[in-house]
Parts: C-alpha cells; structure tokens; sequence
C-alpha cells in the first residue's frame, strides 16, 4: 500500500483491557514464532514474487474455489478486537478452504463513504479555528449529564419492527474534543492539525489498518485492496455505472420521503453516520388529529384569536376516534403555539414542532415559528371539536405518564379500546382530590362514558375495560400491566376487530384502517406525521428530526423484486434459524431507501452531480470488484491513483465494459481500445470467483447492509450468481463486559496482539463462541492457550528430535490402534464443525479431545510408536493452522520439514498443505478407551487423596458388574421415554415419574415404604441424564458394548502405570459372584466398576 505508512507496534491510550494479562517468556516464545513465521513468508514472497495468499482465477477448467467476504471496515480510526471478532470467522473459513483443496479468495477494502469523516474533519477544524493550534480548551468540569425520563419506544403492533436496536445509553460527563479523540487514537500532536482535511483521514488510516491485519497473518489477497468514494476513480466508476444501472432498471425513483435528517449536517443520517446506539432506527409514521379549541379562547390564548387554534395528538389508532372522550395533557410539561400557515395554530411540544417544520407544516421550513407557550395546566379544561367522536364537545384533561418529547406530547383519549386512556378516566372520574389538585371541573369528566366502537372476539366492545378489569389494572403506576394489556388489545383489535360505528360499521379494522386515515386528511381533519421511532444521534452530535425530503431512493419492497430476493434468501446457508427470522422479518418491512445526501464523501449521482450515494448504497455489489480490482489497479494501489497491471485507464471503464465484465452482456463494446484478451480476463476473474461463497458480518447489519447486499445482488444477476451464504454473528464481550472505551474496558487489534500474542488472541477468537448471541473474549483462555500451545510445542519438539527413540513398528497394539482412531476421528469432526462455521466446536475436537487422545496414549504405551507420533503431529498441526497459522507456520519448517521430511515431500509452507486423511474409525477402542480413561481418572483422585492422608496404598479391588439389575433396567429403559429429543433433556419431574412405576414394599410391623434401592437409582439417573445432556441417547442405553471384566483383566498393567507409585496388585471381582464384600458388589454397575483400596498392616516398631 502506498501513501501514509503506519508506525508499528503503538497502542493508543486506554485501549488495553482493564483485566491483567499473564503472559510471561511462554507469551514471548509464541511471539518470536510469529516473527519467524511472518519472515518465513516474507522469504516465500520474494522468492515467488507475489503476495502468499495471492490467488487467481485459472486460466482454464473449473478447480474448486472458496470467496469470502467481509463488510470493509470505516476508516475513521484503528481496528479494535470486536472487528477483529467478525473477521476472524471470514479468516478461519478461507484457511480451512485452502487446506481443502479451494482457490481460497479472502479480499478487504476500506470504507470511506459517508459522513463520519466528514464530520470529524470539520469539527477538528472548527476547534482548530476557535481555540488554536494546538488548541487551548477552557477548563470544563465533568458533572453528571442531565437525567431524563427516557422516551418509551412507540411501536405500532400491527407492524414489524424495523431493525431497532434494544440500546438505551446513560451517560455522563461533558463531550470530547476531536482533538482529545485522536491523541487517544495515539496520533502524533503535530500531526493532529492535518485531519482537519478528510482526505488526511483516508491516507492516514487504511495504512495502519492493513499493516495490523497483516501482523494477524490474515490470508488476504491484498492485491484487490481499494478505498472507496471519488478518490479512487476506478471504484467511483463501479458506483456509477451501478446507479446508472439500478435507475435505468426502474429501481431508483425520486420523489418525497420520511427521512431521518440531521438539520446541523443539512441531509439524510442514515445508519453509517449515526452513534452505534442509533443504528437501525427508522421513521414511525403516525396521524395528528386536529382537535380544534372551541371559542372563546382563554386568557392565556387571547393572543390567538382569530386563528384556528388546533391541539394535535398523534395516534397510530386514526380508526378509533369514533370513540373519543377527553383529550390529555401532560399538567406539568411545557407547550408551544406554533404558526403553520396564516390560517392555523398547532400547539404541541417543541420537538414534534421541529419535526413539523421539517415535513412542511411551517411558514419556514427547518424553523418552526413559536407564537406562544403555555403549560399544560394552562391547557386544561379546554373544549374542543374532536374530529368522528360522538360528544359534540370534548375537553383537555391531565396525564401524569405523558413525555412531551415523545410524539406531539398530547393524547387523544379513547377509554374503550386503550387501557392507558381508560385507567386515566377512571382515576379522574373516581378521585376527587385528584381533579381538586388539577382543577378539572365535573362537567369535564363525569359525563363521558366509554363509548363502545369495535367488536373484539373474545374481548367484547370494550376490550380496555374488560382487560384492564381482568388484569386487575388499578391505576397509571400499574406500567408493566398497562403495556402488556395495550399490546393484547391493539393487536387482537387490528387482526380481529370489526367496526360498530360509522361509514365503515361492520368492516374489519385491518381493512378501514388506512381508508380511515386518508378520509380524515382528505376533510383537513388531521395530517400525516412521522419522527423517528426513538431518538438519533448523528456522528456530528446533532439530534436529527424526521424530514420529507425531495430525494432519490431505491425501490426496495417492490413486489417482484422482493419476491425475487425472498427466494434467494430462502436458499442461502445462514446458519441460525435467528438470523433467517431476521432477514424475512426485514424482507417484510423494508421499502424504500433514501440513496442520496448532500454531505460527506462518496460518489456523485450520475445523473444529478449535487447529491453523493449515501455509504449504505455504495457498498452492496462491490464484492463484484474485488474479482477485478488486482488488474485494474494492482498491488500497493489501493487508491487507483496509477494504472495497473491491465494497463487500462479509469475514463475507459464504460458503462458496456463493465456489463461485459460482469458477465451482463455477451460481446464486449466495440468502441472500446481495451483489448479483447485484457477485457476477457477480468471477465473470466469475475465468472470464476462469483457467486460469493460466504458474507461474515455482524447480525447487526441483517436490516440494512446485509439485505441491500441479496437485494442488489439479484438485481442485477441471475440466481446462480448471487450469495450462497452468509454467517452474522453477535457482538464481543472483553472478560464477560460490555466493550467500552469510557469503561475502559476497550482494546485495539494492535494492542491485543502485543498483549496476548497473535496466537493466543486468535486461539480465544475461534473459542469465544458460534452463536448469534455475543461472544466472550476470555483473558482465562488466552492465558490457558498460552500455557496449552507452548506445552505442546515442548512436546513436538522433543518427539521429534527423538524419533530414534520410538519403535517404529507397523501400529497393532490396542493403545495405537485407539490412538489412531482418535485422530481418525478428530480429523472427520473437526472437518464437520469447520465447514459449519462452528469455530468454538473445531477446537474443541481438533484440539482439546486430540491433546487428551494423545495424553491417554502417552501414559498407556510402554514405548510409543513412531508412526503412530508422526500422524498425530502432522494431523494436530494441520486442524490448527486455520485458527494458529504462524505457531503451526514455526512447527511447520523448524521442526517438522527437518525431522520428519528428509526427502523434501512436503510444501514449504503449512498454509498451502492438504487437509489430512481420516482413515478407519474403530468406534468399539474409542468406546473402551474413552471408559478407561474416565474411570483411571476417579480411581487416581480417590487413591491421591486416600494417600494424602493414609500415606500406606498397595492394592485395588474393582468390583464388575456383568449385567443391570432389573430394577436399574426398568429405571433407565423408563428415562428412555422421557427424554425430549428437541430440547435435549427431561422434564423436571423425571424422577418423580420414574419413582411411580417402583411401588413401595412391606416392612416388618406390615407398614410399607419405597423400595431400599430407590436413592441410589435416583443417583444413577441423574448421572445418565448428565452424561444424556453431553453425549446424546446412546448414554441411555442399557446394551453392555463389550465384556467389561476380560477388557479389564487384559489392561491390568495399564491400570497399575495409571495408578500412583506404591500401588502393586490389582484385583478384580465379578459382581455376580457370591461372597465378599456385598456392599461393593451391590455398588457396581455396568460400564462404572465399584472400587476399594487396601493398605498392608503397619508394623510397630
């Protein structure tokens, strides 16, 4: 990469983990491994000349191919552990391709679009403007900010929800200066100056980034490397002829729109450039009812006389206001009376205003004209028309609940069908002292009776009435039972409600609904509104409105595209059942999608120069120019700034030489001077490479990027060309905590390879976890990996130094064989879970239960076996490279190319070796290994304690049970029953249910009680639905696999090895047998002998 380079090895302030890391010299032998490995392929790369993971299309033929792709990260700052989470799934899946024989394809950019840079650049300059450089910052002390009630989220229940996330944010303390964010960046003070110029951002950051990602060992193709936006002219012309494309499609519309808008930024916040607890949220659309102040004004309104005086509620209900009673206010909350027009005055709080003027409901659009303020308790008892009602005159009452920062902060009161409105009537209606404290007259409220309006089956005419009543709802502090009836009630009245009164009696709700609606504006009786469904924060600091806006959008939800889409996502491996509910739940909602702004950095609009394509736009086929890009630009030109090796130039990629490339058109252009062999190249990188095999991403990106992604993929290519699959993945926890810089809970991708080491870092990423649940980064783990990998190193090490220690036999003893099925089998599961994208599971069996293998067969072997040792080093090597490249890299050349590979078979670098060979699985060794195994390990816990105390242990006794007694066979052929084959358990009460088929037996005295072996059949069921839990039905079963007793008698030798020193003879009694010791015998049962330790006398002296 050419431009700004990176200073290795600095870690920027505060960004290293507030839990201490114990590394110490086995950290640092890890560390000088991975210098060894990253000059051992930097050896490789002269010699060949071309990067290590460098990979091209064949020229011929159809060789299996693996492309995964990662959404390019913003370059606004340094890579930090949770991108380094996600990337690592895309990375250890390219690995485990490779080694299976794919052209495995992991290419990266960088993500400059939009308006975070922008942003960050202006207010670094105006810091620069107002206080200097370097600035002096007034002295600021920090206090608590300002707490306030947050807003309840506003959901309308008949439909989706639009991708919102559950972030509710509380913080405290004053703002930074941008200034202060990039001295904690660890940017040099005399460079700070220079990000006042975005364009500094974009050759300042991508650098750092790919010089990190290399240090990681990440198998990118570096070659197909690119930044976005119009500095790099091939990429800006990709956008290009992409929107040119989509709009010539009749995908791409203008028109007016809702639109989360920033007024401080001058146009539409989308996703990208917003705070990350504001991503997701989009418009909620809402009716404002004009309830219309009946004259004569008050006092404290006489200034408004001779205007139409409006109190506007918002409602997502416009079907209901056949049913109005009251209208309520919030006593205590301030309101304006804000001038629409010449004519009308609304009044409602000041953020519904602003929105207002931004959605062309004042004399200035963006500034709303305040005439008046007044209190809610001004507003009381003010008689009003309501539009549809059936009272001729209705009046403004108090609400305690109210936020009038939340819609217009007016309610429109419908007591039959919104247990809110109902619970507030009646606590006016019943408490004098409460209308005493508010001055609310009688004639207010005692008139007004709940009007029926919508038949519910099930709930009647009056759902309200009858829910709250049912749910014992006793006043507005009743919360959690107002929200839970409100959603019942809303929901069951859309689906199943039908109207009692007016032009639409008898039609079902969901049908009059909208019609409803549309009438009420058609009259002037109300207006549509909308504000964003919970508040925004953009990337600038600025509380963004809802704003109708001219603007260019894409058409997304049109029927046959979405329908189009819905197959494709229906085919695509998405790996979670959650993760498909999400896209079809977003699928569902999702419409048009504002393309265009006025602000920030990207690509102009083809066709209309004063709008750029918005960042989430811009990145939704660029897939399609990684397959290309290594010609058009090549190596360390990320920015397309000089011609590549194609030699073609930037102005030459035309509108037809893109469709020809990207396999849209049969023939290429004939105007075109790019010679047919170039143009036949890229074409033939592109039908290679595509479809993409796999898109690793955030889950958080399934409502927006993620879609855009399918959408605009089969836009414009058939169903064979668009993404096979994609694996989201939830967020990371550091040590079990949320990630925060402001915790201090926080590291960077530098500052974690430095800390942990690369290895280490990267064993815990593929051991954090696989779910779409978040993950955990455990300093635990890293330090066990640590401790785990160097030990294994050791023994590699000295395993093949001294291979002329081994035997070297043809393997036929029962611990090789074993030995060798454990790898056998290793090697298949470990395939399975790597090709599931279960990472956590991969190490599980091709590390963990491989290292247990081998520590079984080491303690059983008298003398271990050459060949037997080669196959589980070169096996344990290769299971790991994906996950530990540069520890397995090391191993690799410095020990195992010499020691096993005299005669230079093998490849120089484990990265490009085949995955290993799984030949036979003896299931019946790995059955009798794996029940030696666990019981040595109790027989050695109980003999080490027995001797902490008793000092003198010469013998054991294992008594062996040749069969179940009846008793235990009915208990467990009982469990059988029970088990729950979805869940992978049993119900609670088990037991309790078992227990029933035992009937209890006659005691002497003719009493009776339960049978004497019901404790211990209770233990053995507990320990059976235990080990059910973690090895599935075959625990249950109450087939004995194999002759316990002669199995043991035939392993006596490895027993007493086993055992600890001291422990001479080993005796073994078959439970069946009469005499001895009963209780024993009594104990045993199948497959878990009973065991007793014995001592000779001690001698007095």
């Amino acid at each position: 990469m050419e431009k700004k380079q990176p200073q290795k090895g600095g870690k920027a302030k505060g960004e290293v983990a507030v839990k201490p890391f114990v590394g110490g010299s086995k950290r640092d032998l890890l560390l000088e491994m991975e210098r060894d490995a990253k000059a051992h392929w930097a050896a490789i790369e002269k010699e060949e000349g071309k990067g290590i993971f460098d990979v091209d299309a064949p020229t011929e033929g159809d060789q299996p191919k693996f492309m995964v792709t990662f959404p390019y990260p913003y370059m606004n700052g340094r890579l930090h552990l949770g991108h380094t989470f996600t990337i690592s799934k895309a990375e250890f899946a390219a690995g485990y391709h490779a080694l299976k024989g794919h052209r495995s394809l992991f290419p990266f950019a960088f993500h400059c679009t939009g308006m975070p840079i922008r942003s960050c650049a202006d207010k670094l300059r105006r810091e620069i403007d107002t206080y200097g450089n370097p600035p002096q910052f007034p002295a600021q002390v920090d206090t608590p900010a300002e707490q306030k009630p947050a807003a309840k989220t506003v959901v309308d229940p008949t439909k989706a929800v639009k991708g919102k996330k559950a972030k509710v944010v509380a913080k405290t303390g004053v703002a930074k200066h941008q200034w202060q964010i990039m001295e904690e960046m660890d940017v040099a003070s005399a460079e700070i100056a220079n990000f006042a110029d975005p364009q500094h951002w974009i050759q300042y950051f991508p650098p750092h980034c790919q010089s990190d990602l290399r240090d990681m060992g990440v198998r990118v193709d570096w070659r197909r490397s690119f930044i976005t936006t119009d500095t790099n002219p091939f990429y800006d012309s990709f956008v290009r002829w992409q929107f040119e494309t989509l709009k010539d499609m009749g995908k791409i519309k203008f028109g007016k729109r809702y639109t989360i808008y920033s007024p401080k930024d001058g146009g539409p916040c989308a996703d990208h450039d917003r705070h990350s607890s504001s991503e997701g949220i989009q418009p909620q659309d809402y009716t404002l009812i004009k309830l219309e102040v009946v004259a004569p004004f008050p006092e404290k309104l006489k200034s408004l006389e001779g205007k139409k005086v409006y109190l506007v509620p918002a409602t997502l209900r416009p079907e209901t206001m056949y049913g109005q009673t009251n209208c309520f206010v919030l006593p205590t909350g301030t309101y304006g009376a804000y001038e629409i027009n010449d004519s009308d005055v609304f009044i409602c709080g000041a953020q519904s205003a602003l929105n207002l003027s931004f959605q062309g409901y004042s004399k200035e659009w963006g500034k709303p004209s305040c005439l008046l303020e007044v209190t809610g308790q001004d507003l009381i008892g003010l008689p009003l028309h309501a539009p549809l009602a059936t009272y001729p005159v209705v009046y403004t009452l108090p609400m305690k609940t109210i936020l009038t920062t939340k819609a217009t902060g007016v309610v429109t009161s419908v007591p039959s069908d919104a247990p809110d409105d109902y619970v507030a009537l009646m606590d006016l209606k019943t408490d004098a002292k409460l209308r005493e404290k508010f001055h609310v007259k009688e004639e207010w409220v005692m008139p007004f009776e709940v009007v029926p309006i919508i038949d519910i089956p099930g709930f009647g005419s009056t759902a309200a009435v009858k829910v709250c009543q049912e749910r014992g709802i006793k006043d507005q502090h009743d919360k959690l039972k107002l929200e839970e009836a409100k959603k019942e009630v809303y929901l069951k009245g859309f689906n199943d409600g039908v109207l009692l009164v007016g032009d639409h009696k008898g039609e079902k709700v969901s049908v009059a609904k909208d019609v409803i609606r549309q009438e009420l504006i058609d009259r002037g009786l109300a207006i549509p509104y909308s504000e964003p469904a919970d508040p925004v924060t953009s990337r600038s600091g600025d509380t963004c409105v809802c704003a109708l806006c001219d603007q260019w959008y894409i058409e997304y939800g049109e029927d046959e595209w979405k329908a189009a889409t819905e197959k494709v996502v229906e085919s695509m491996e998405l790996y979670s059942p959650e993760v498909r509910a999400q896209f079809e739940a977003t699928l569902g909602w999702l419409r048009e999608w504002a393309c265009s702004r006025s602000y920030g950095l990207g690509t102009q609009l083809p066709w209309d120069t004063q709008y750029l394509v918005d960042s989430l736009s811009d990145s939704t086929i660029y897939m399609a120019f990684y397959t290309i890009a290594h010609l058009l630009q090549g190596p360390e030109n990320v920015y397309g700034q000089k011609p590549g090796p194609s030699g073609i130039k930037p102005e030459q990629m035309t509108r037809h030489v893109w469709d020809y490339i990207f396999d849209r058109t049969p023939e290429p252009p004939k105007d075109t001077e790019i010679p047919r062999e170039v143009l036949d190249k890229m074409r033939r990188e592109f039908t290679y490479w595509y479809p993409v095999n796999l898109r690793v991403s955030g889950k958080d990106l399934v409502p927006n990027h993620l879609t855009f992604f399918i959408y605009n993929h089969v836009a414009f290519w058939p169903t064979d060309k668009c993404p096979q699959g994609i694996r989201a993945n939830g967020h990371l926890l550091l040590n079990s905590k949320k990630m925060s810089k402001a915790d201090g809970n926080f590291i960077t991708l530098r500052a974690a390879m430095d800390l942990y080491s690369v290895t280490a870092m990267r064993f815990t990423l593929a051991d954090a976890g696989d779910s779409v649940s978040d993950a955990n980064f455990s300093n635990t783990t890293a330090e066990t990996a640590v401790l785990r990998l160097v030990t294994q190193y050791d023994f590699i090490k000295e395993m093949l130094e001294g291979l002329a220690n081994l035997t070297d036999d043809e393997p036929s003893t029962f611990e090789e064989l074993a030995f060798l099925s454990a790898i056998n089998r290793s090697i298949v599961e470990t395939d399975t879970f790597y090709k599931q994208m279960k990472f956590h599971e991969a190490l599980r069996t091709g590390f963990f239960e491989l290292q247990n293998a081998r520590d079984s067969y080491r303690t059983a072997a008298m003398k271990m076996n050459k060949q037997v040792i080669l196959k589980f080093i070169r096996t344990q090597l290769i299971l790991l490279t994906p996950v530990c490249p540069h520890y397995c890299e090391y191993i690799w050349t410095k020990l195992w190319l010499k020691y096993a590979d005299p005669e230079g078979k093998e490849v120089k670098t484990i990265t490009r070796a085949s995955w290993p060979e799984a030949g036979a699985i003896d299931e019946d060794l790995l059955r009798k290994t794996a029940y030696l195994d666990a019981n040595l390990h109790d027989w050695r816990l109980s003999a080490q304690a027995l001797l902490s105390k008793k000092g003198n242990i010469k013998q054991l006794t294992l008594f062996v049970a040749t069969d179940w007694p009846d008793w235990q066979k009915k208990a467990l052929v009982a469990l059988q029953g029970l088990y729950r084959k979805e869940t992978n358990d049993f119900p609670e009460d088990y037991k309790k249910q078992i227990a029933a088929l035992f009937p209890n037996v006659e005691r002497p005295g003719g009493k009776s009680a339960p049978p004497p072996f019901l404790g211990k059949m209770f233990s053995i069921l507990e320990s059976v639905a235990d080990k059910t839990a973690a090895e599935g039905v075959s625990a249950m079963s109450v087939d004995i696999p194999f002759q316990e007793y002669d199995f043991l008698a035939a392993n006596l030798d490895r027993i007493k090895r086993s055992l600890p020193a001291g422990i001479e003879e080993i005796i073994l009694v078959r439970a069946d047998e009469p005499g001895g010791n009963e209780a024993k015998k009594a104990a045993a049962i199948p497959l878990k002998p009973a065991f007793q330790f014995g001592a000779d006398p001690v001698k007095k002296k």
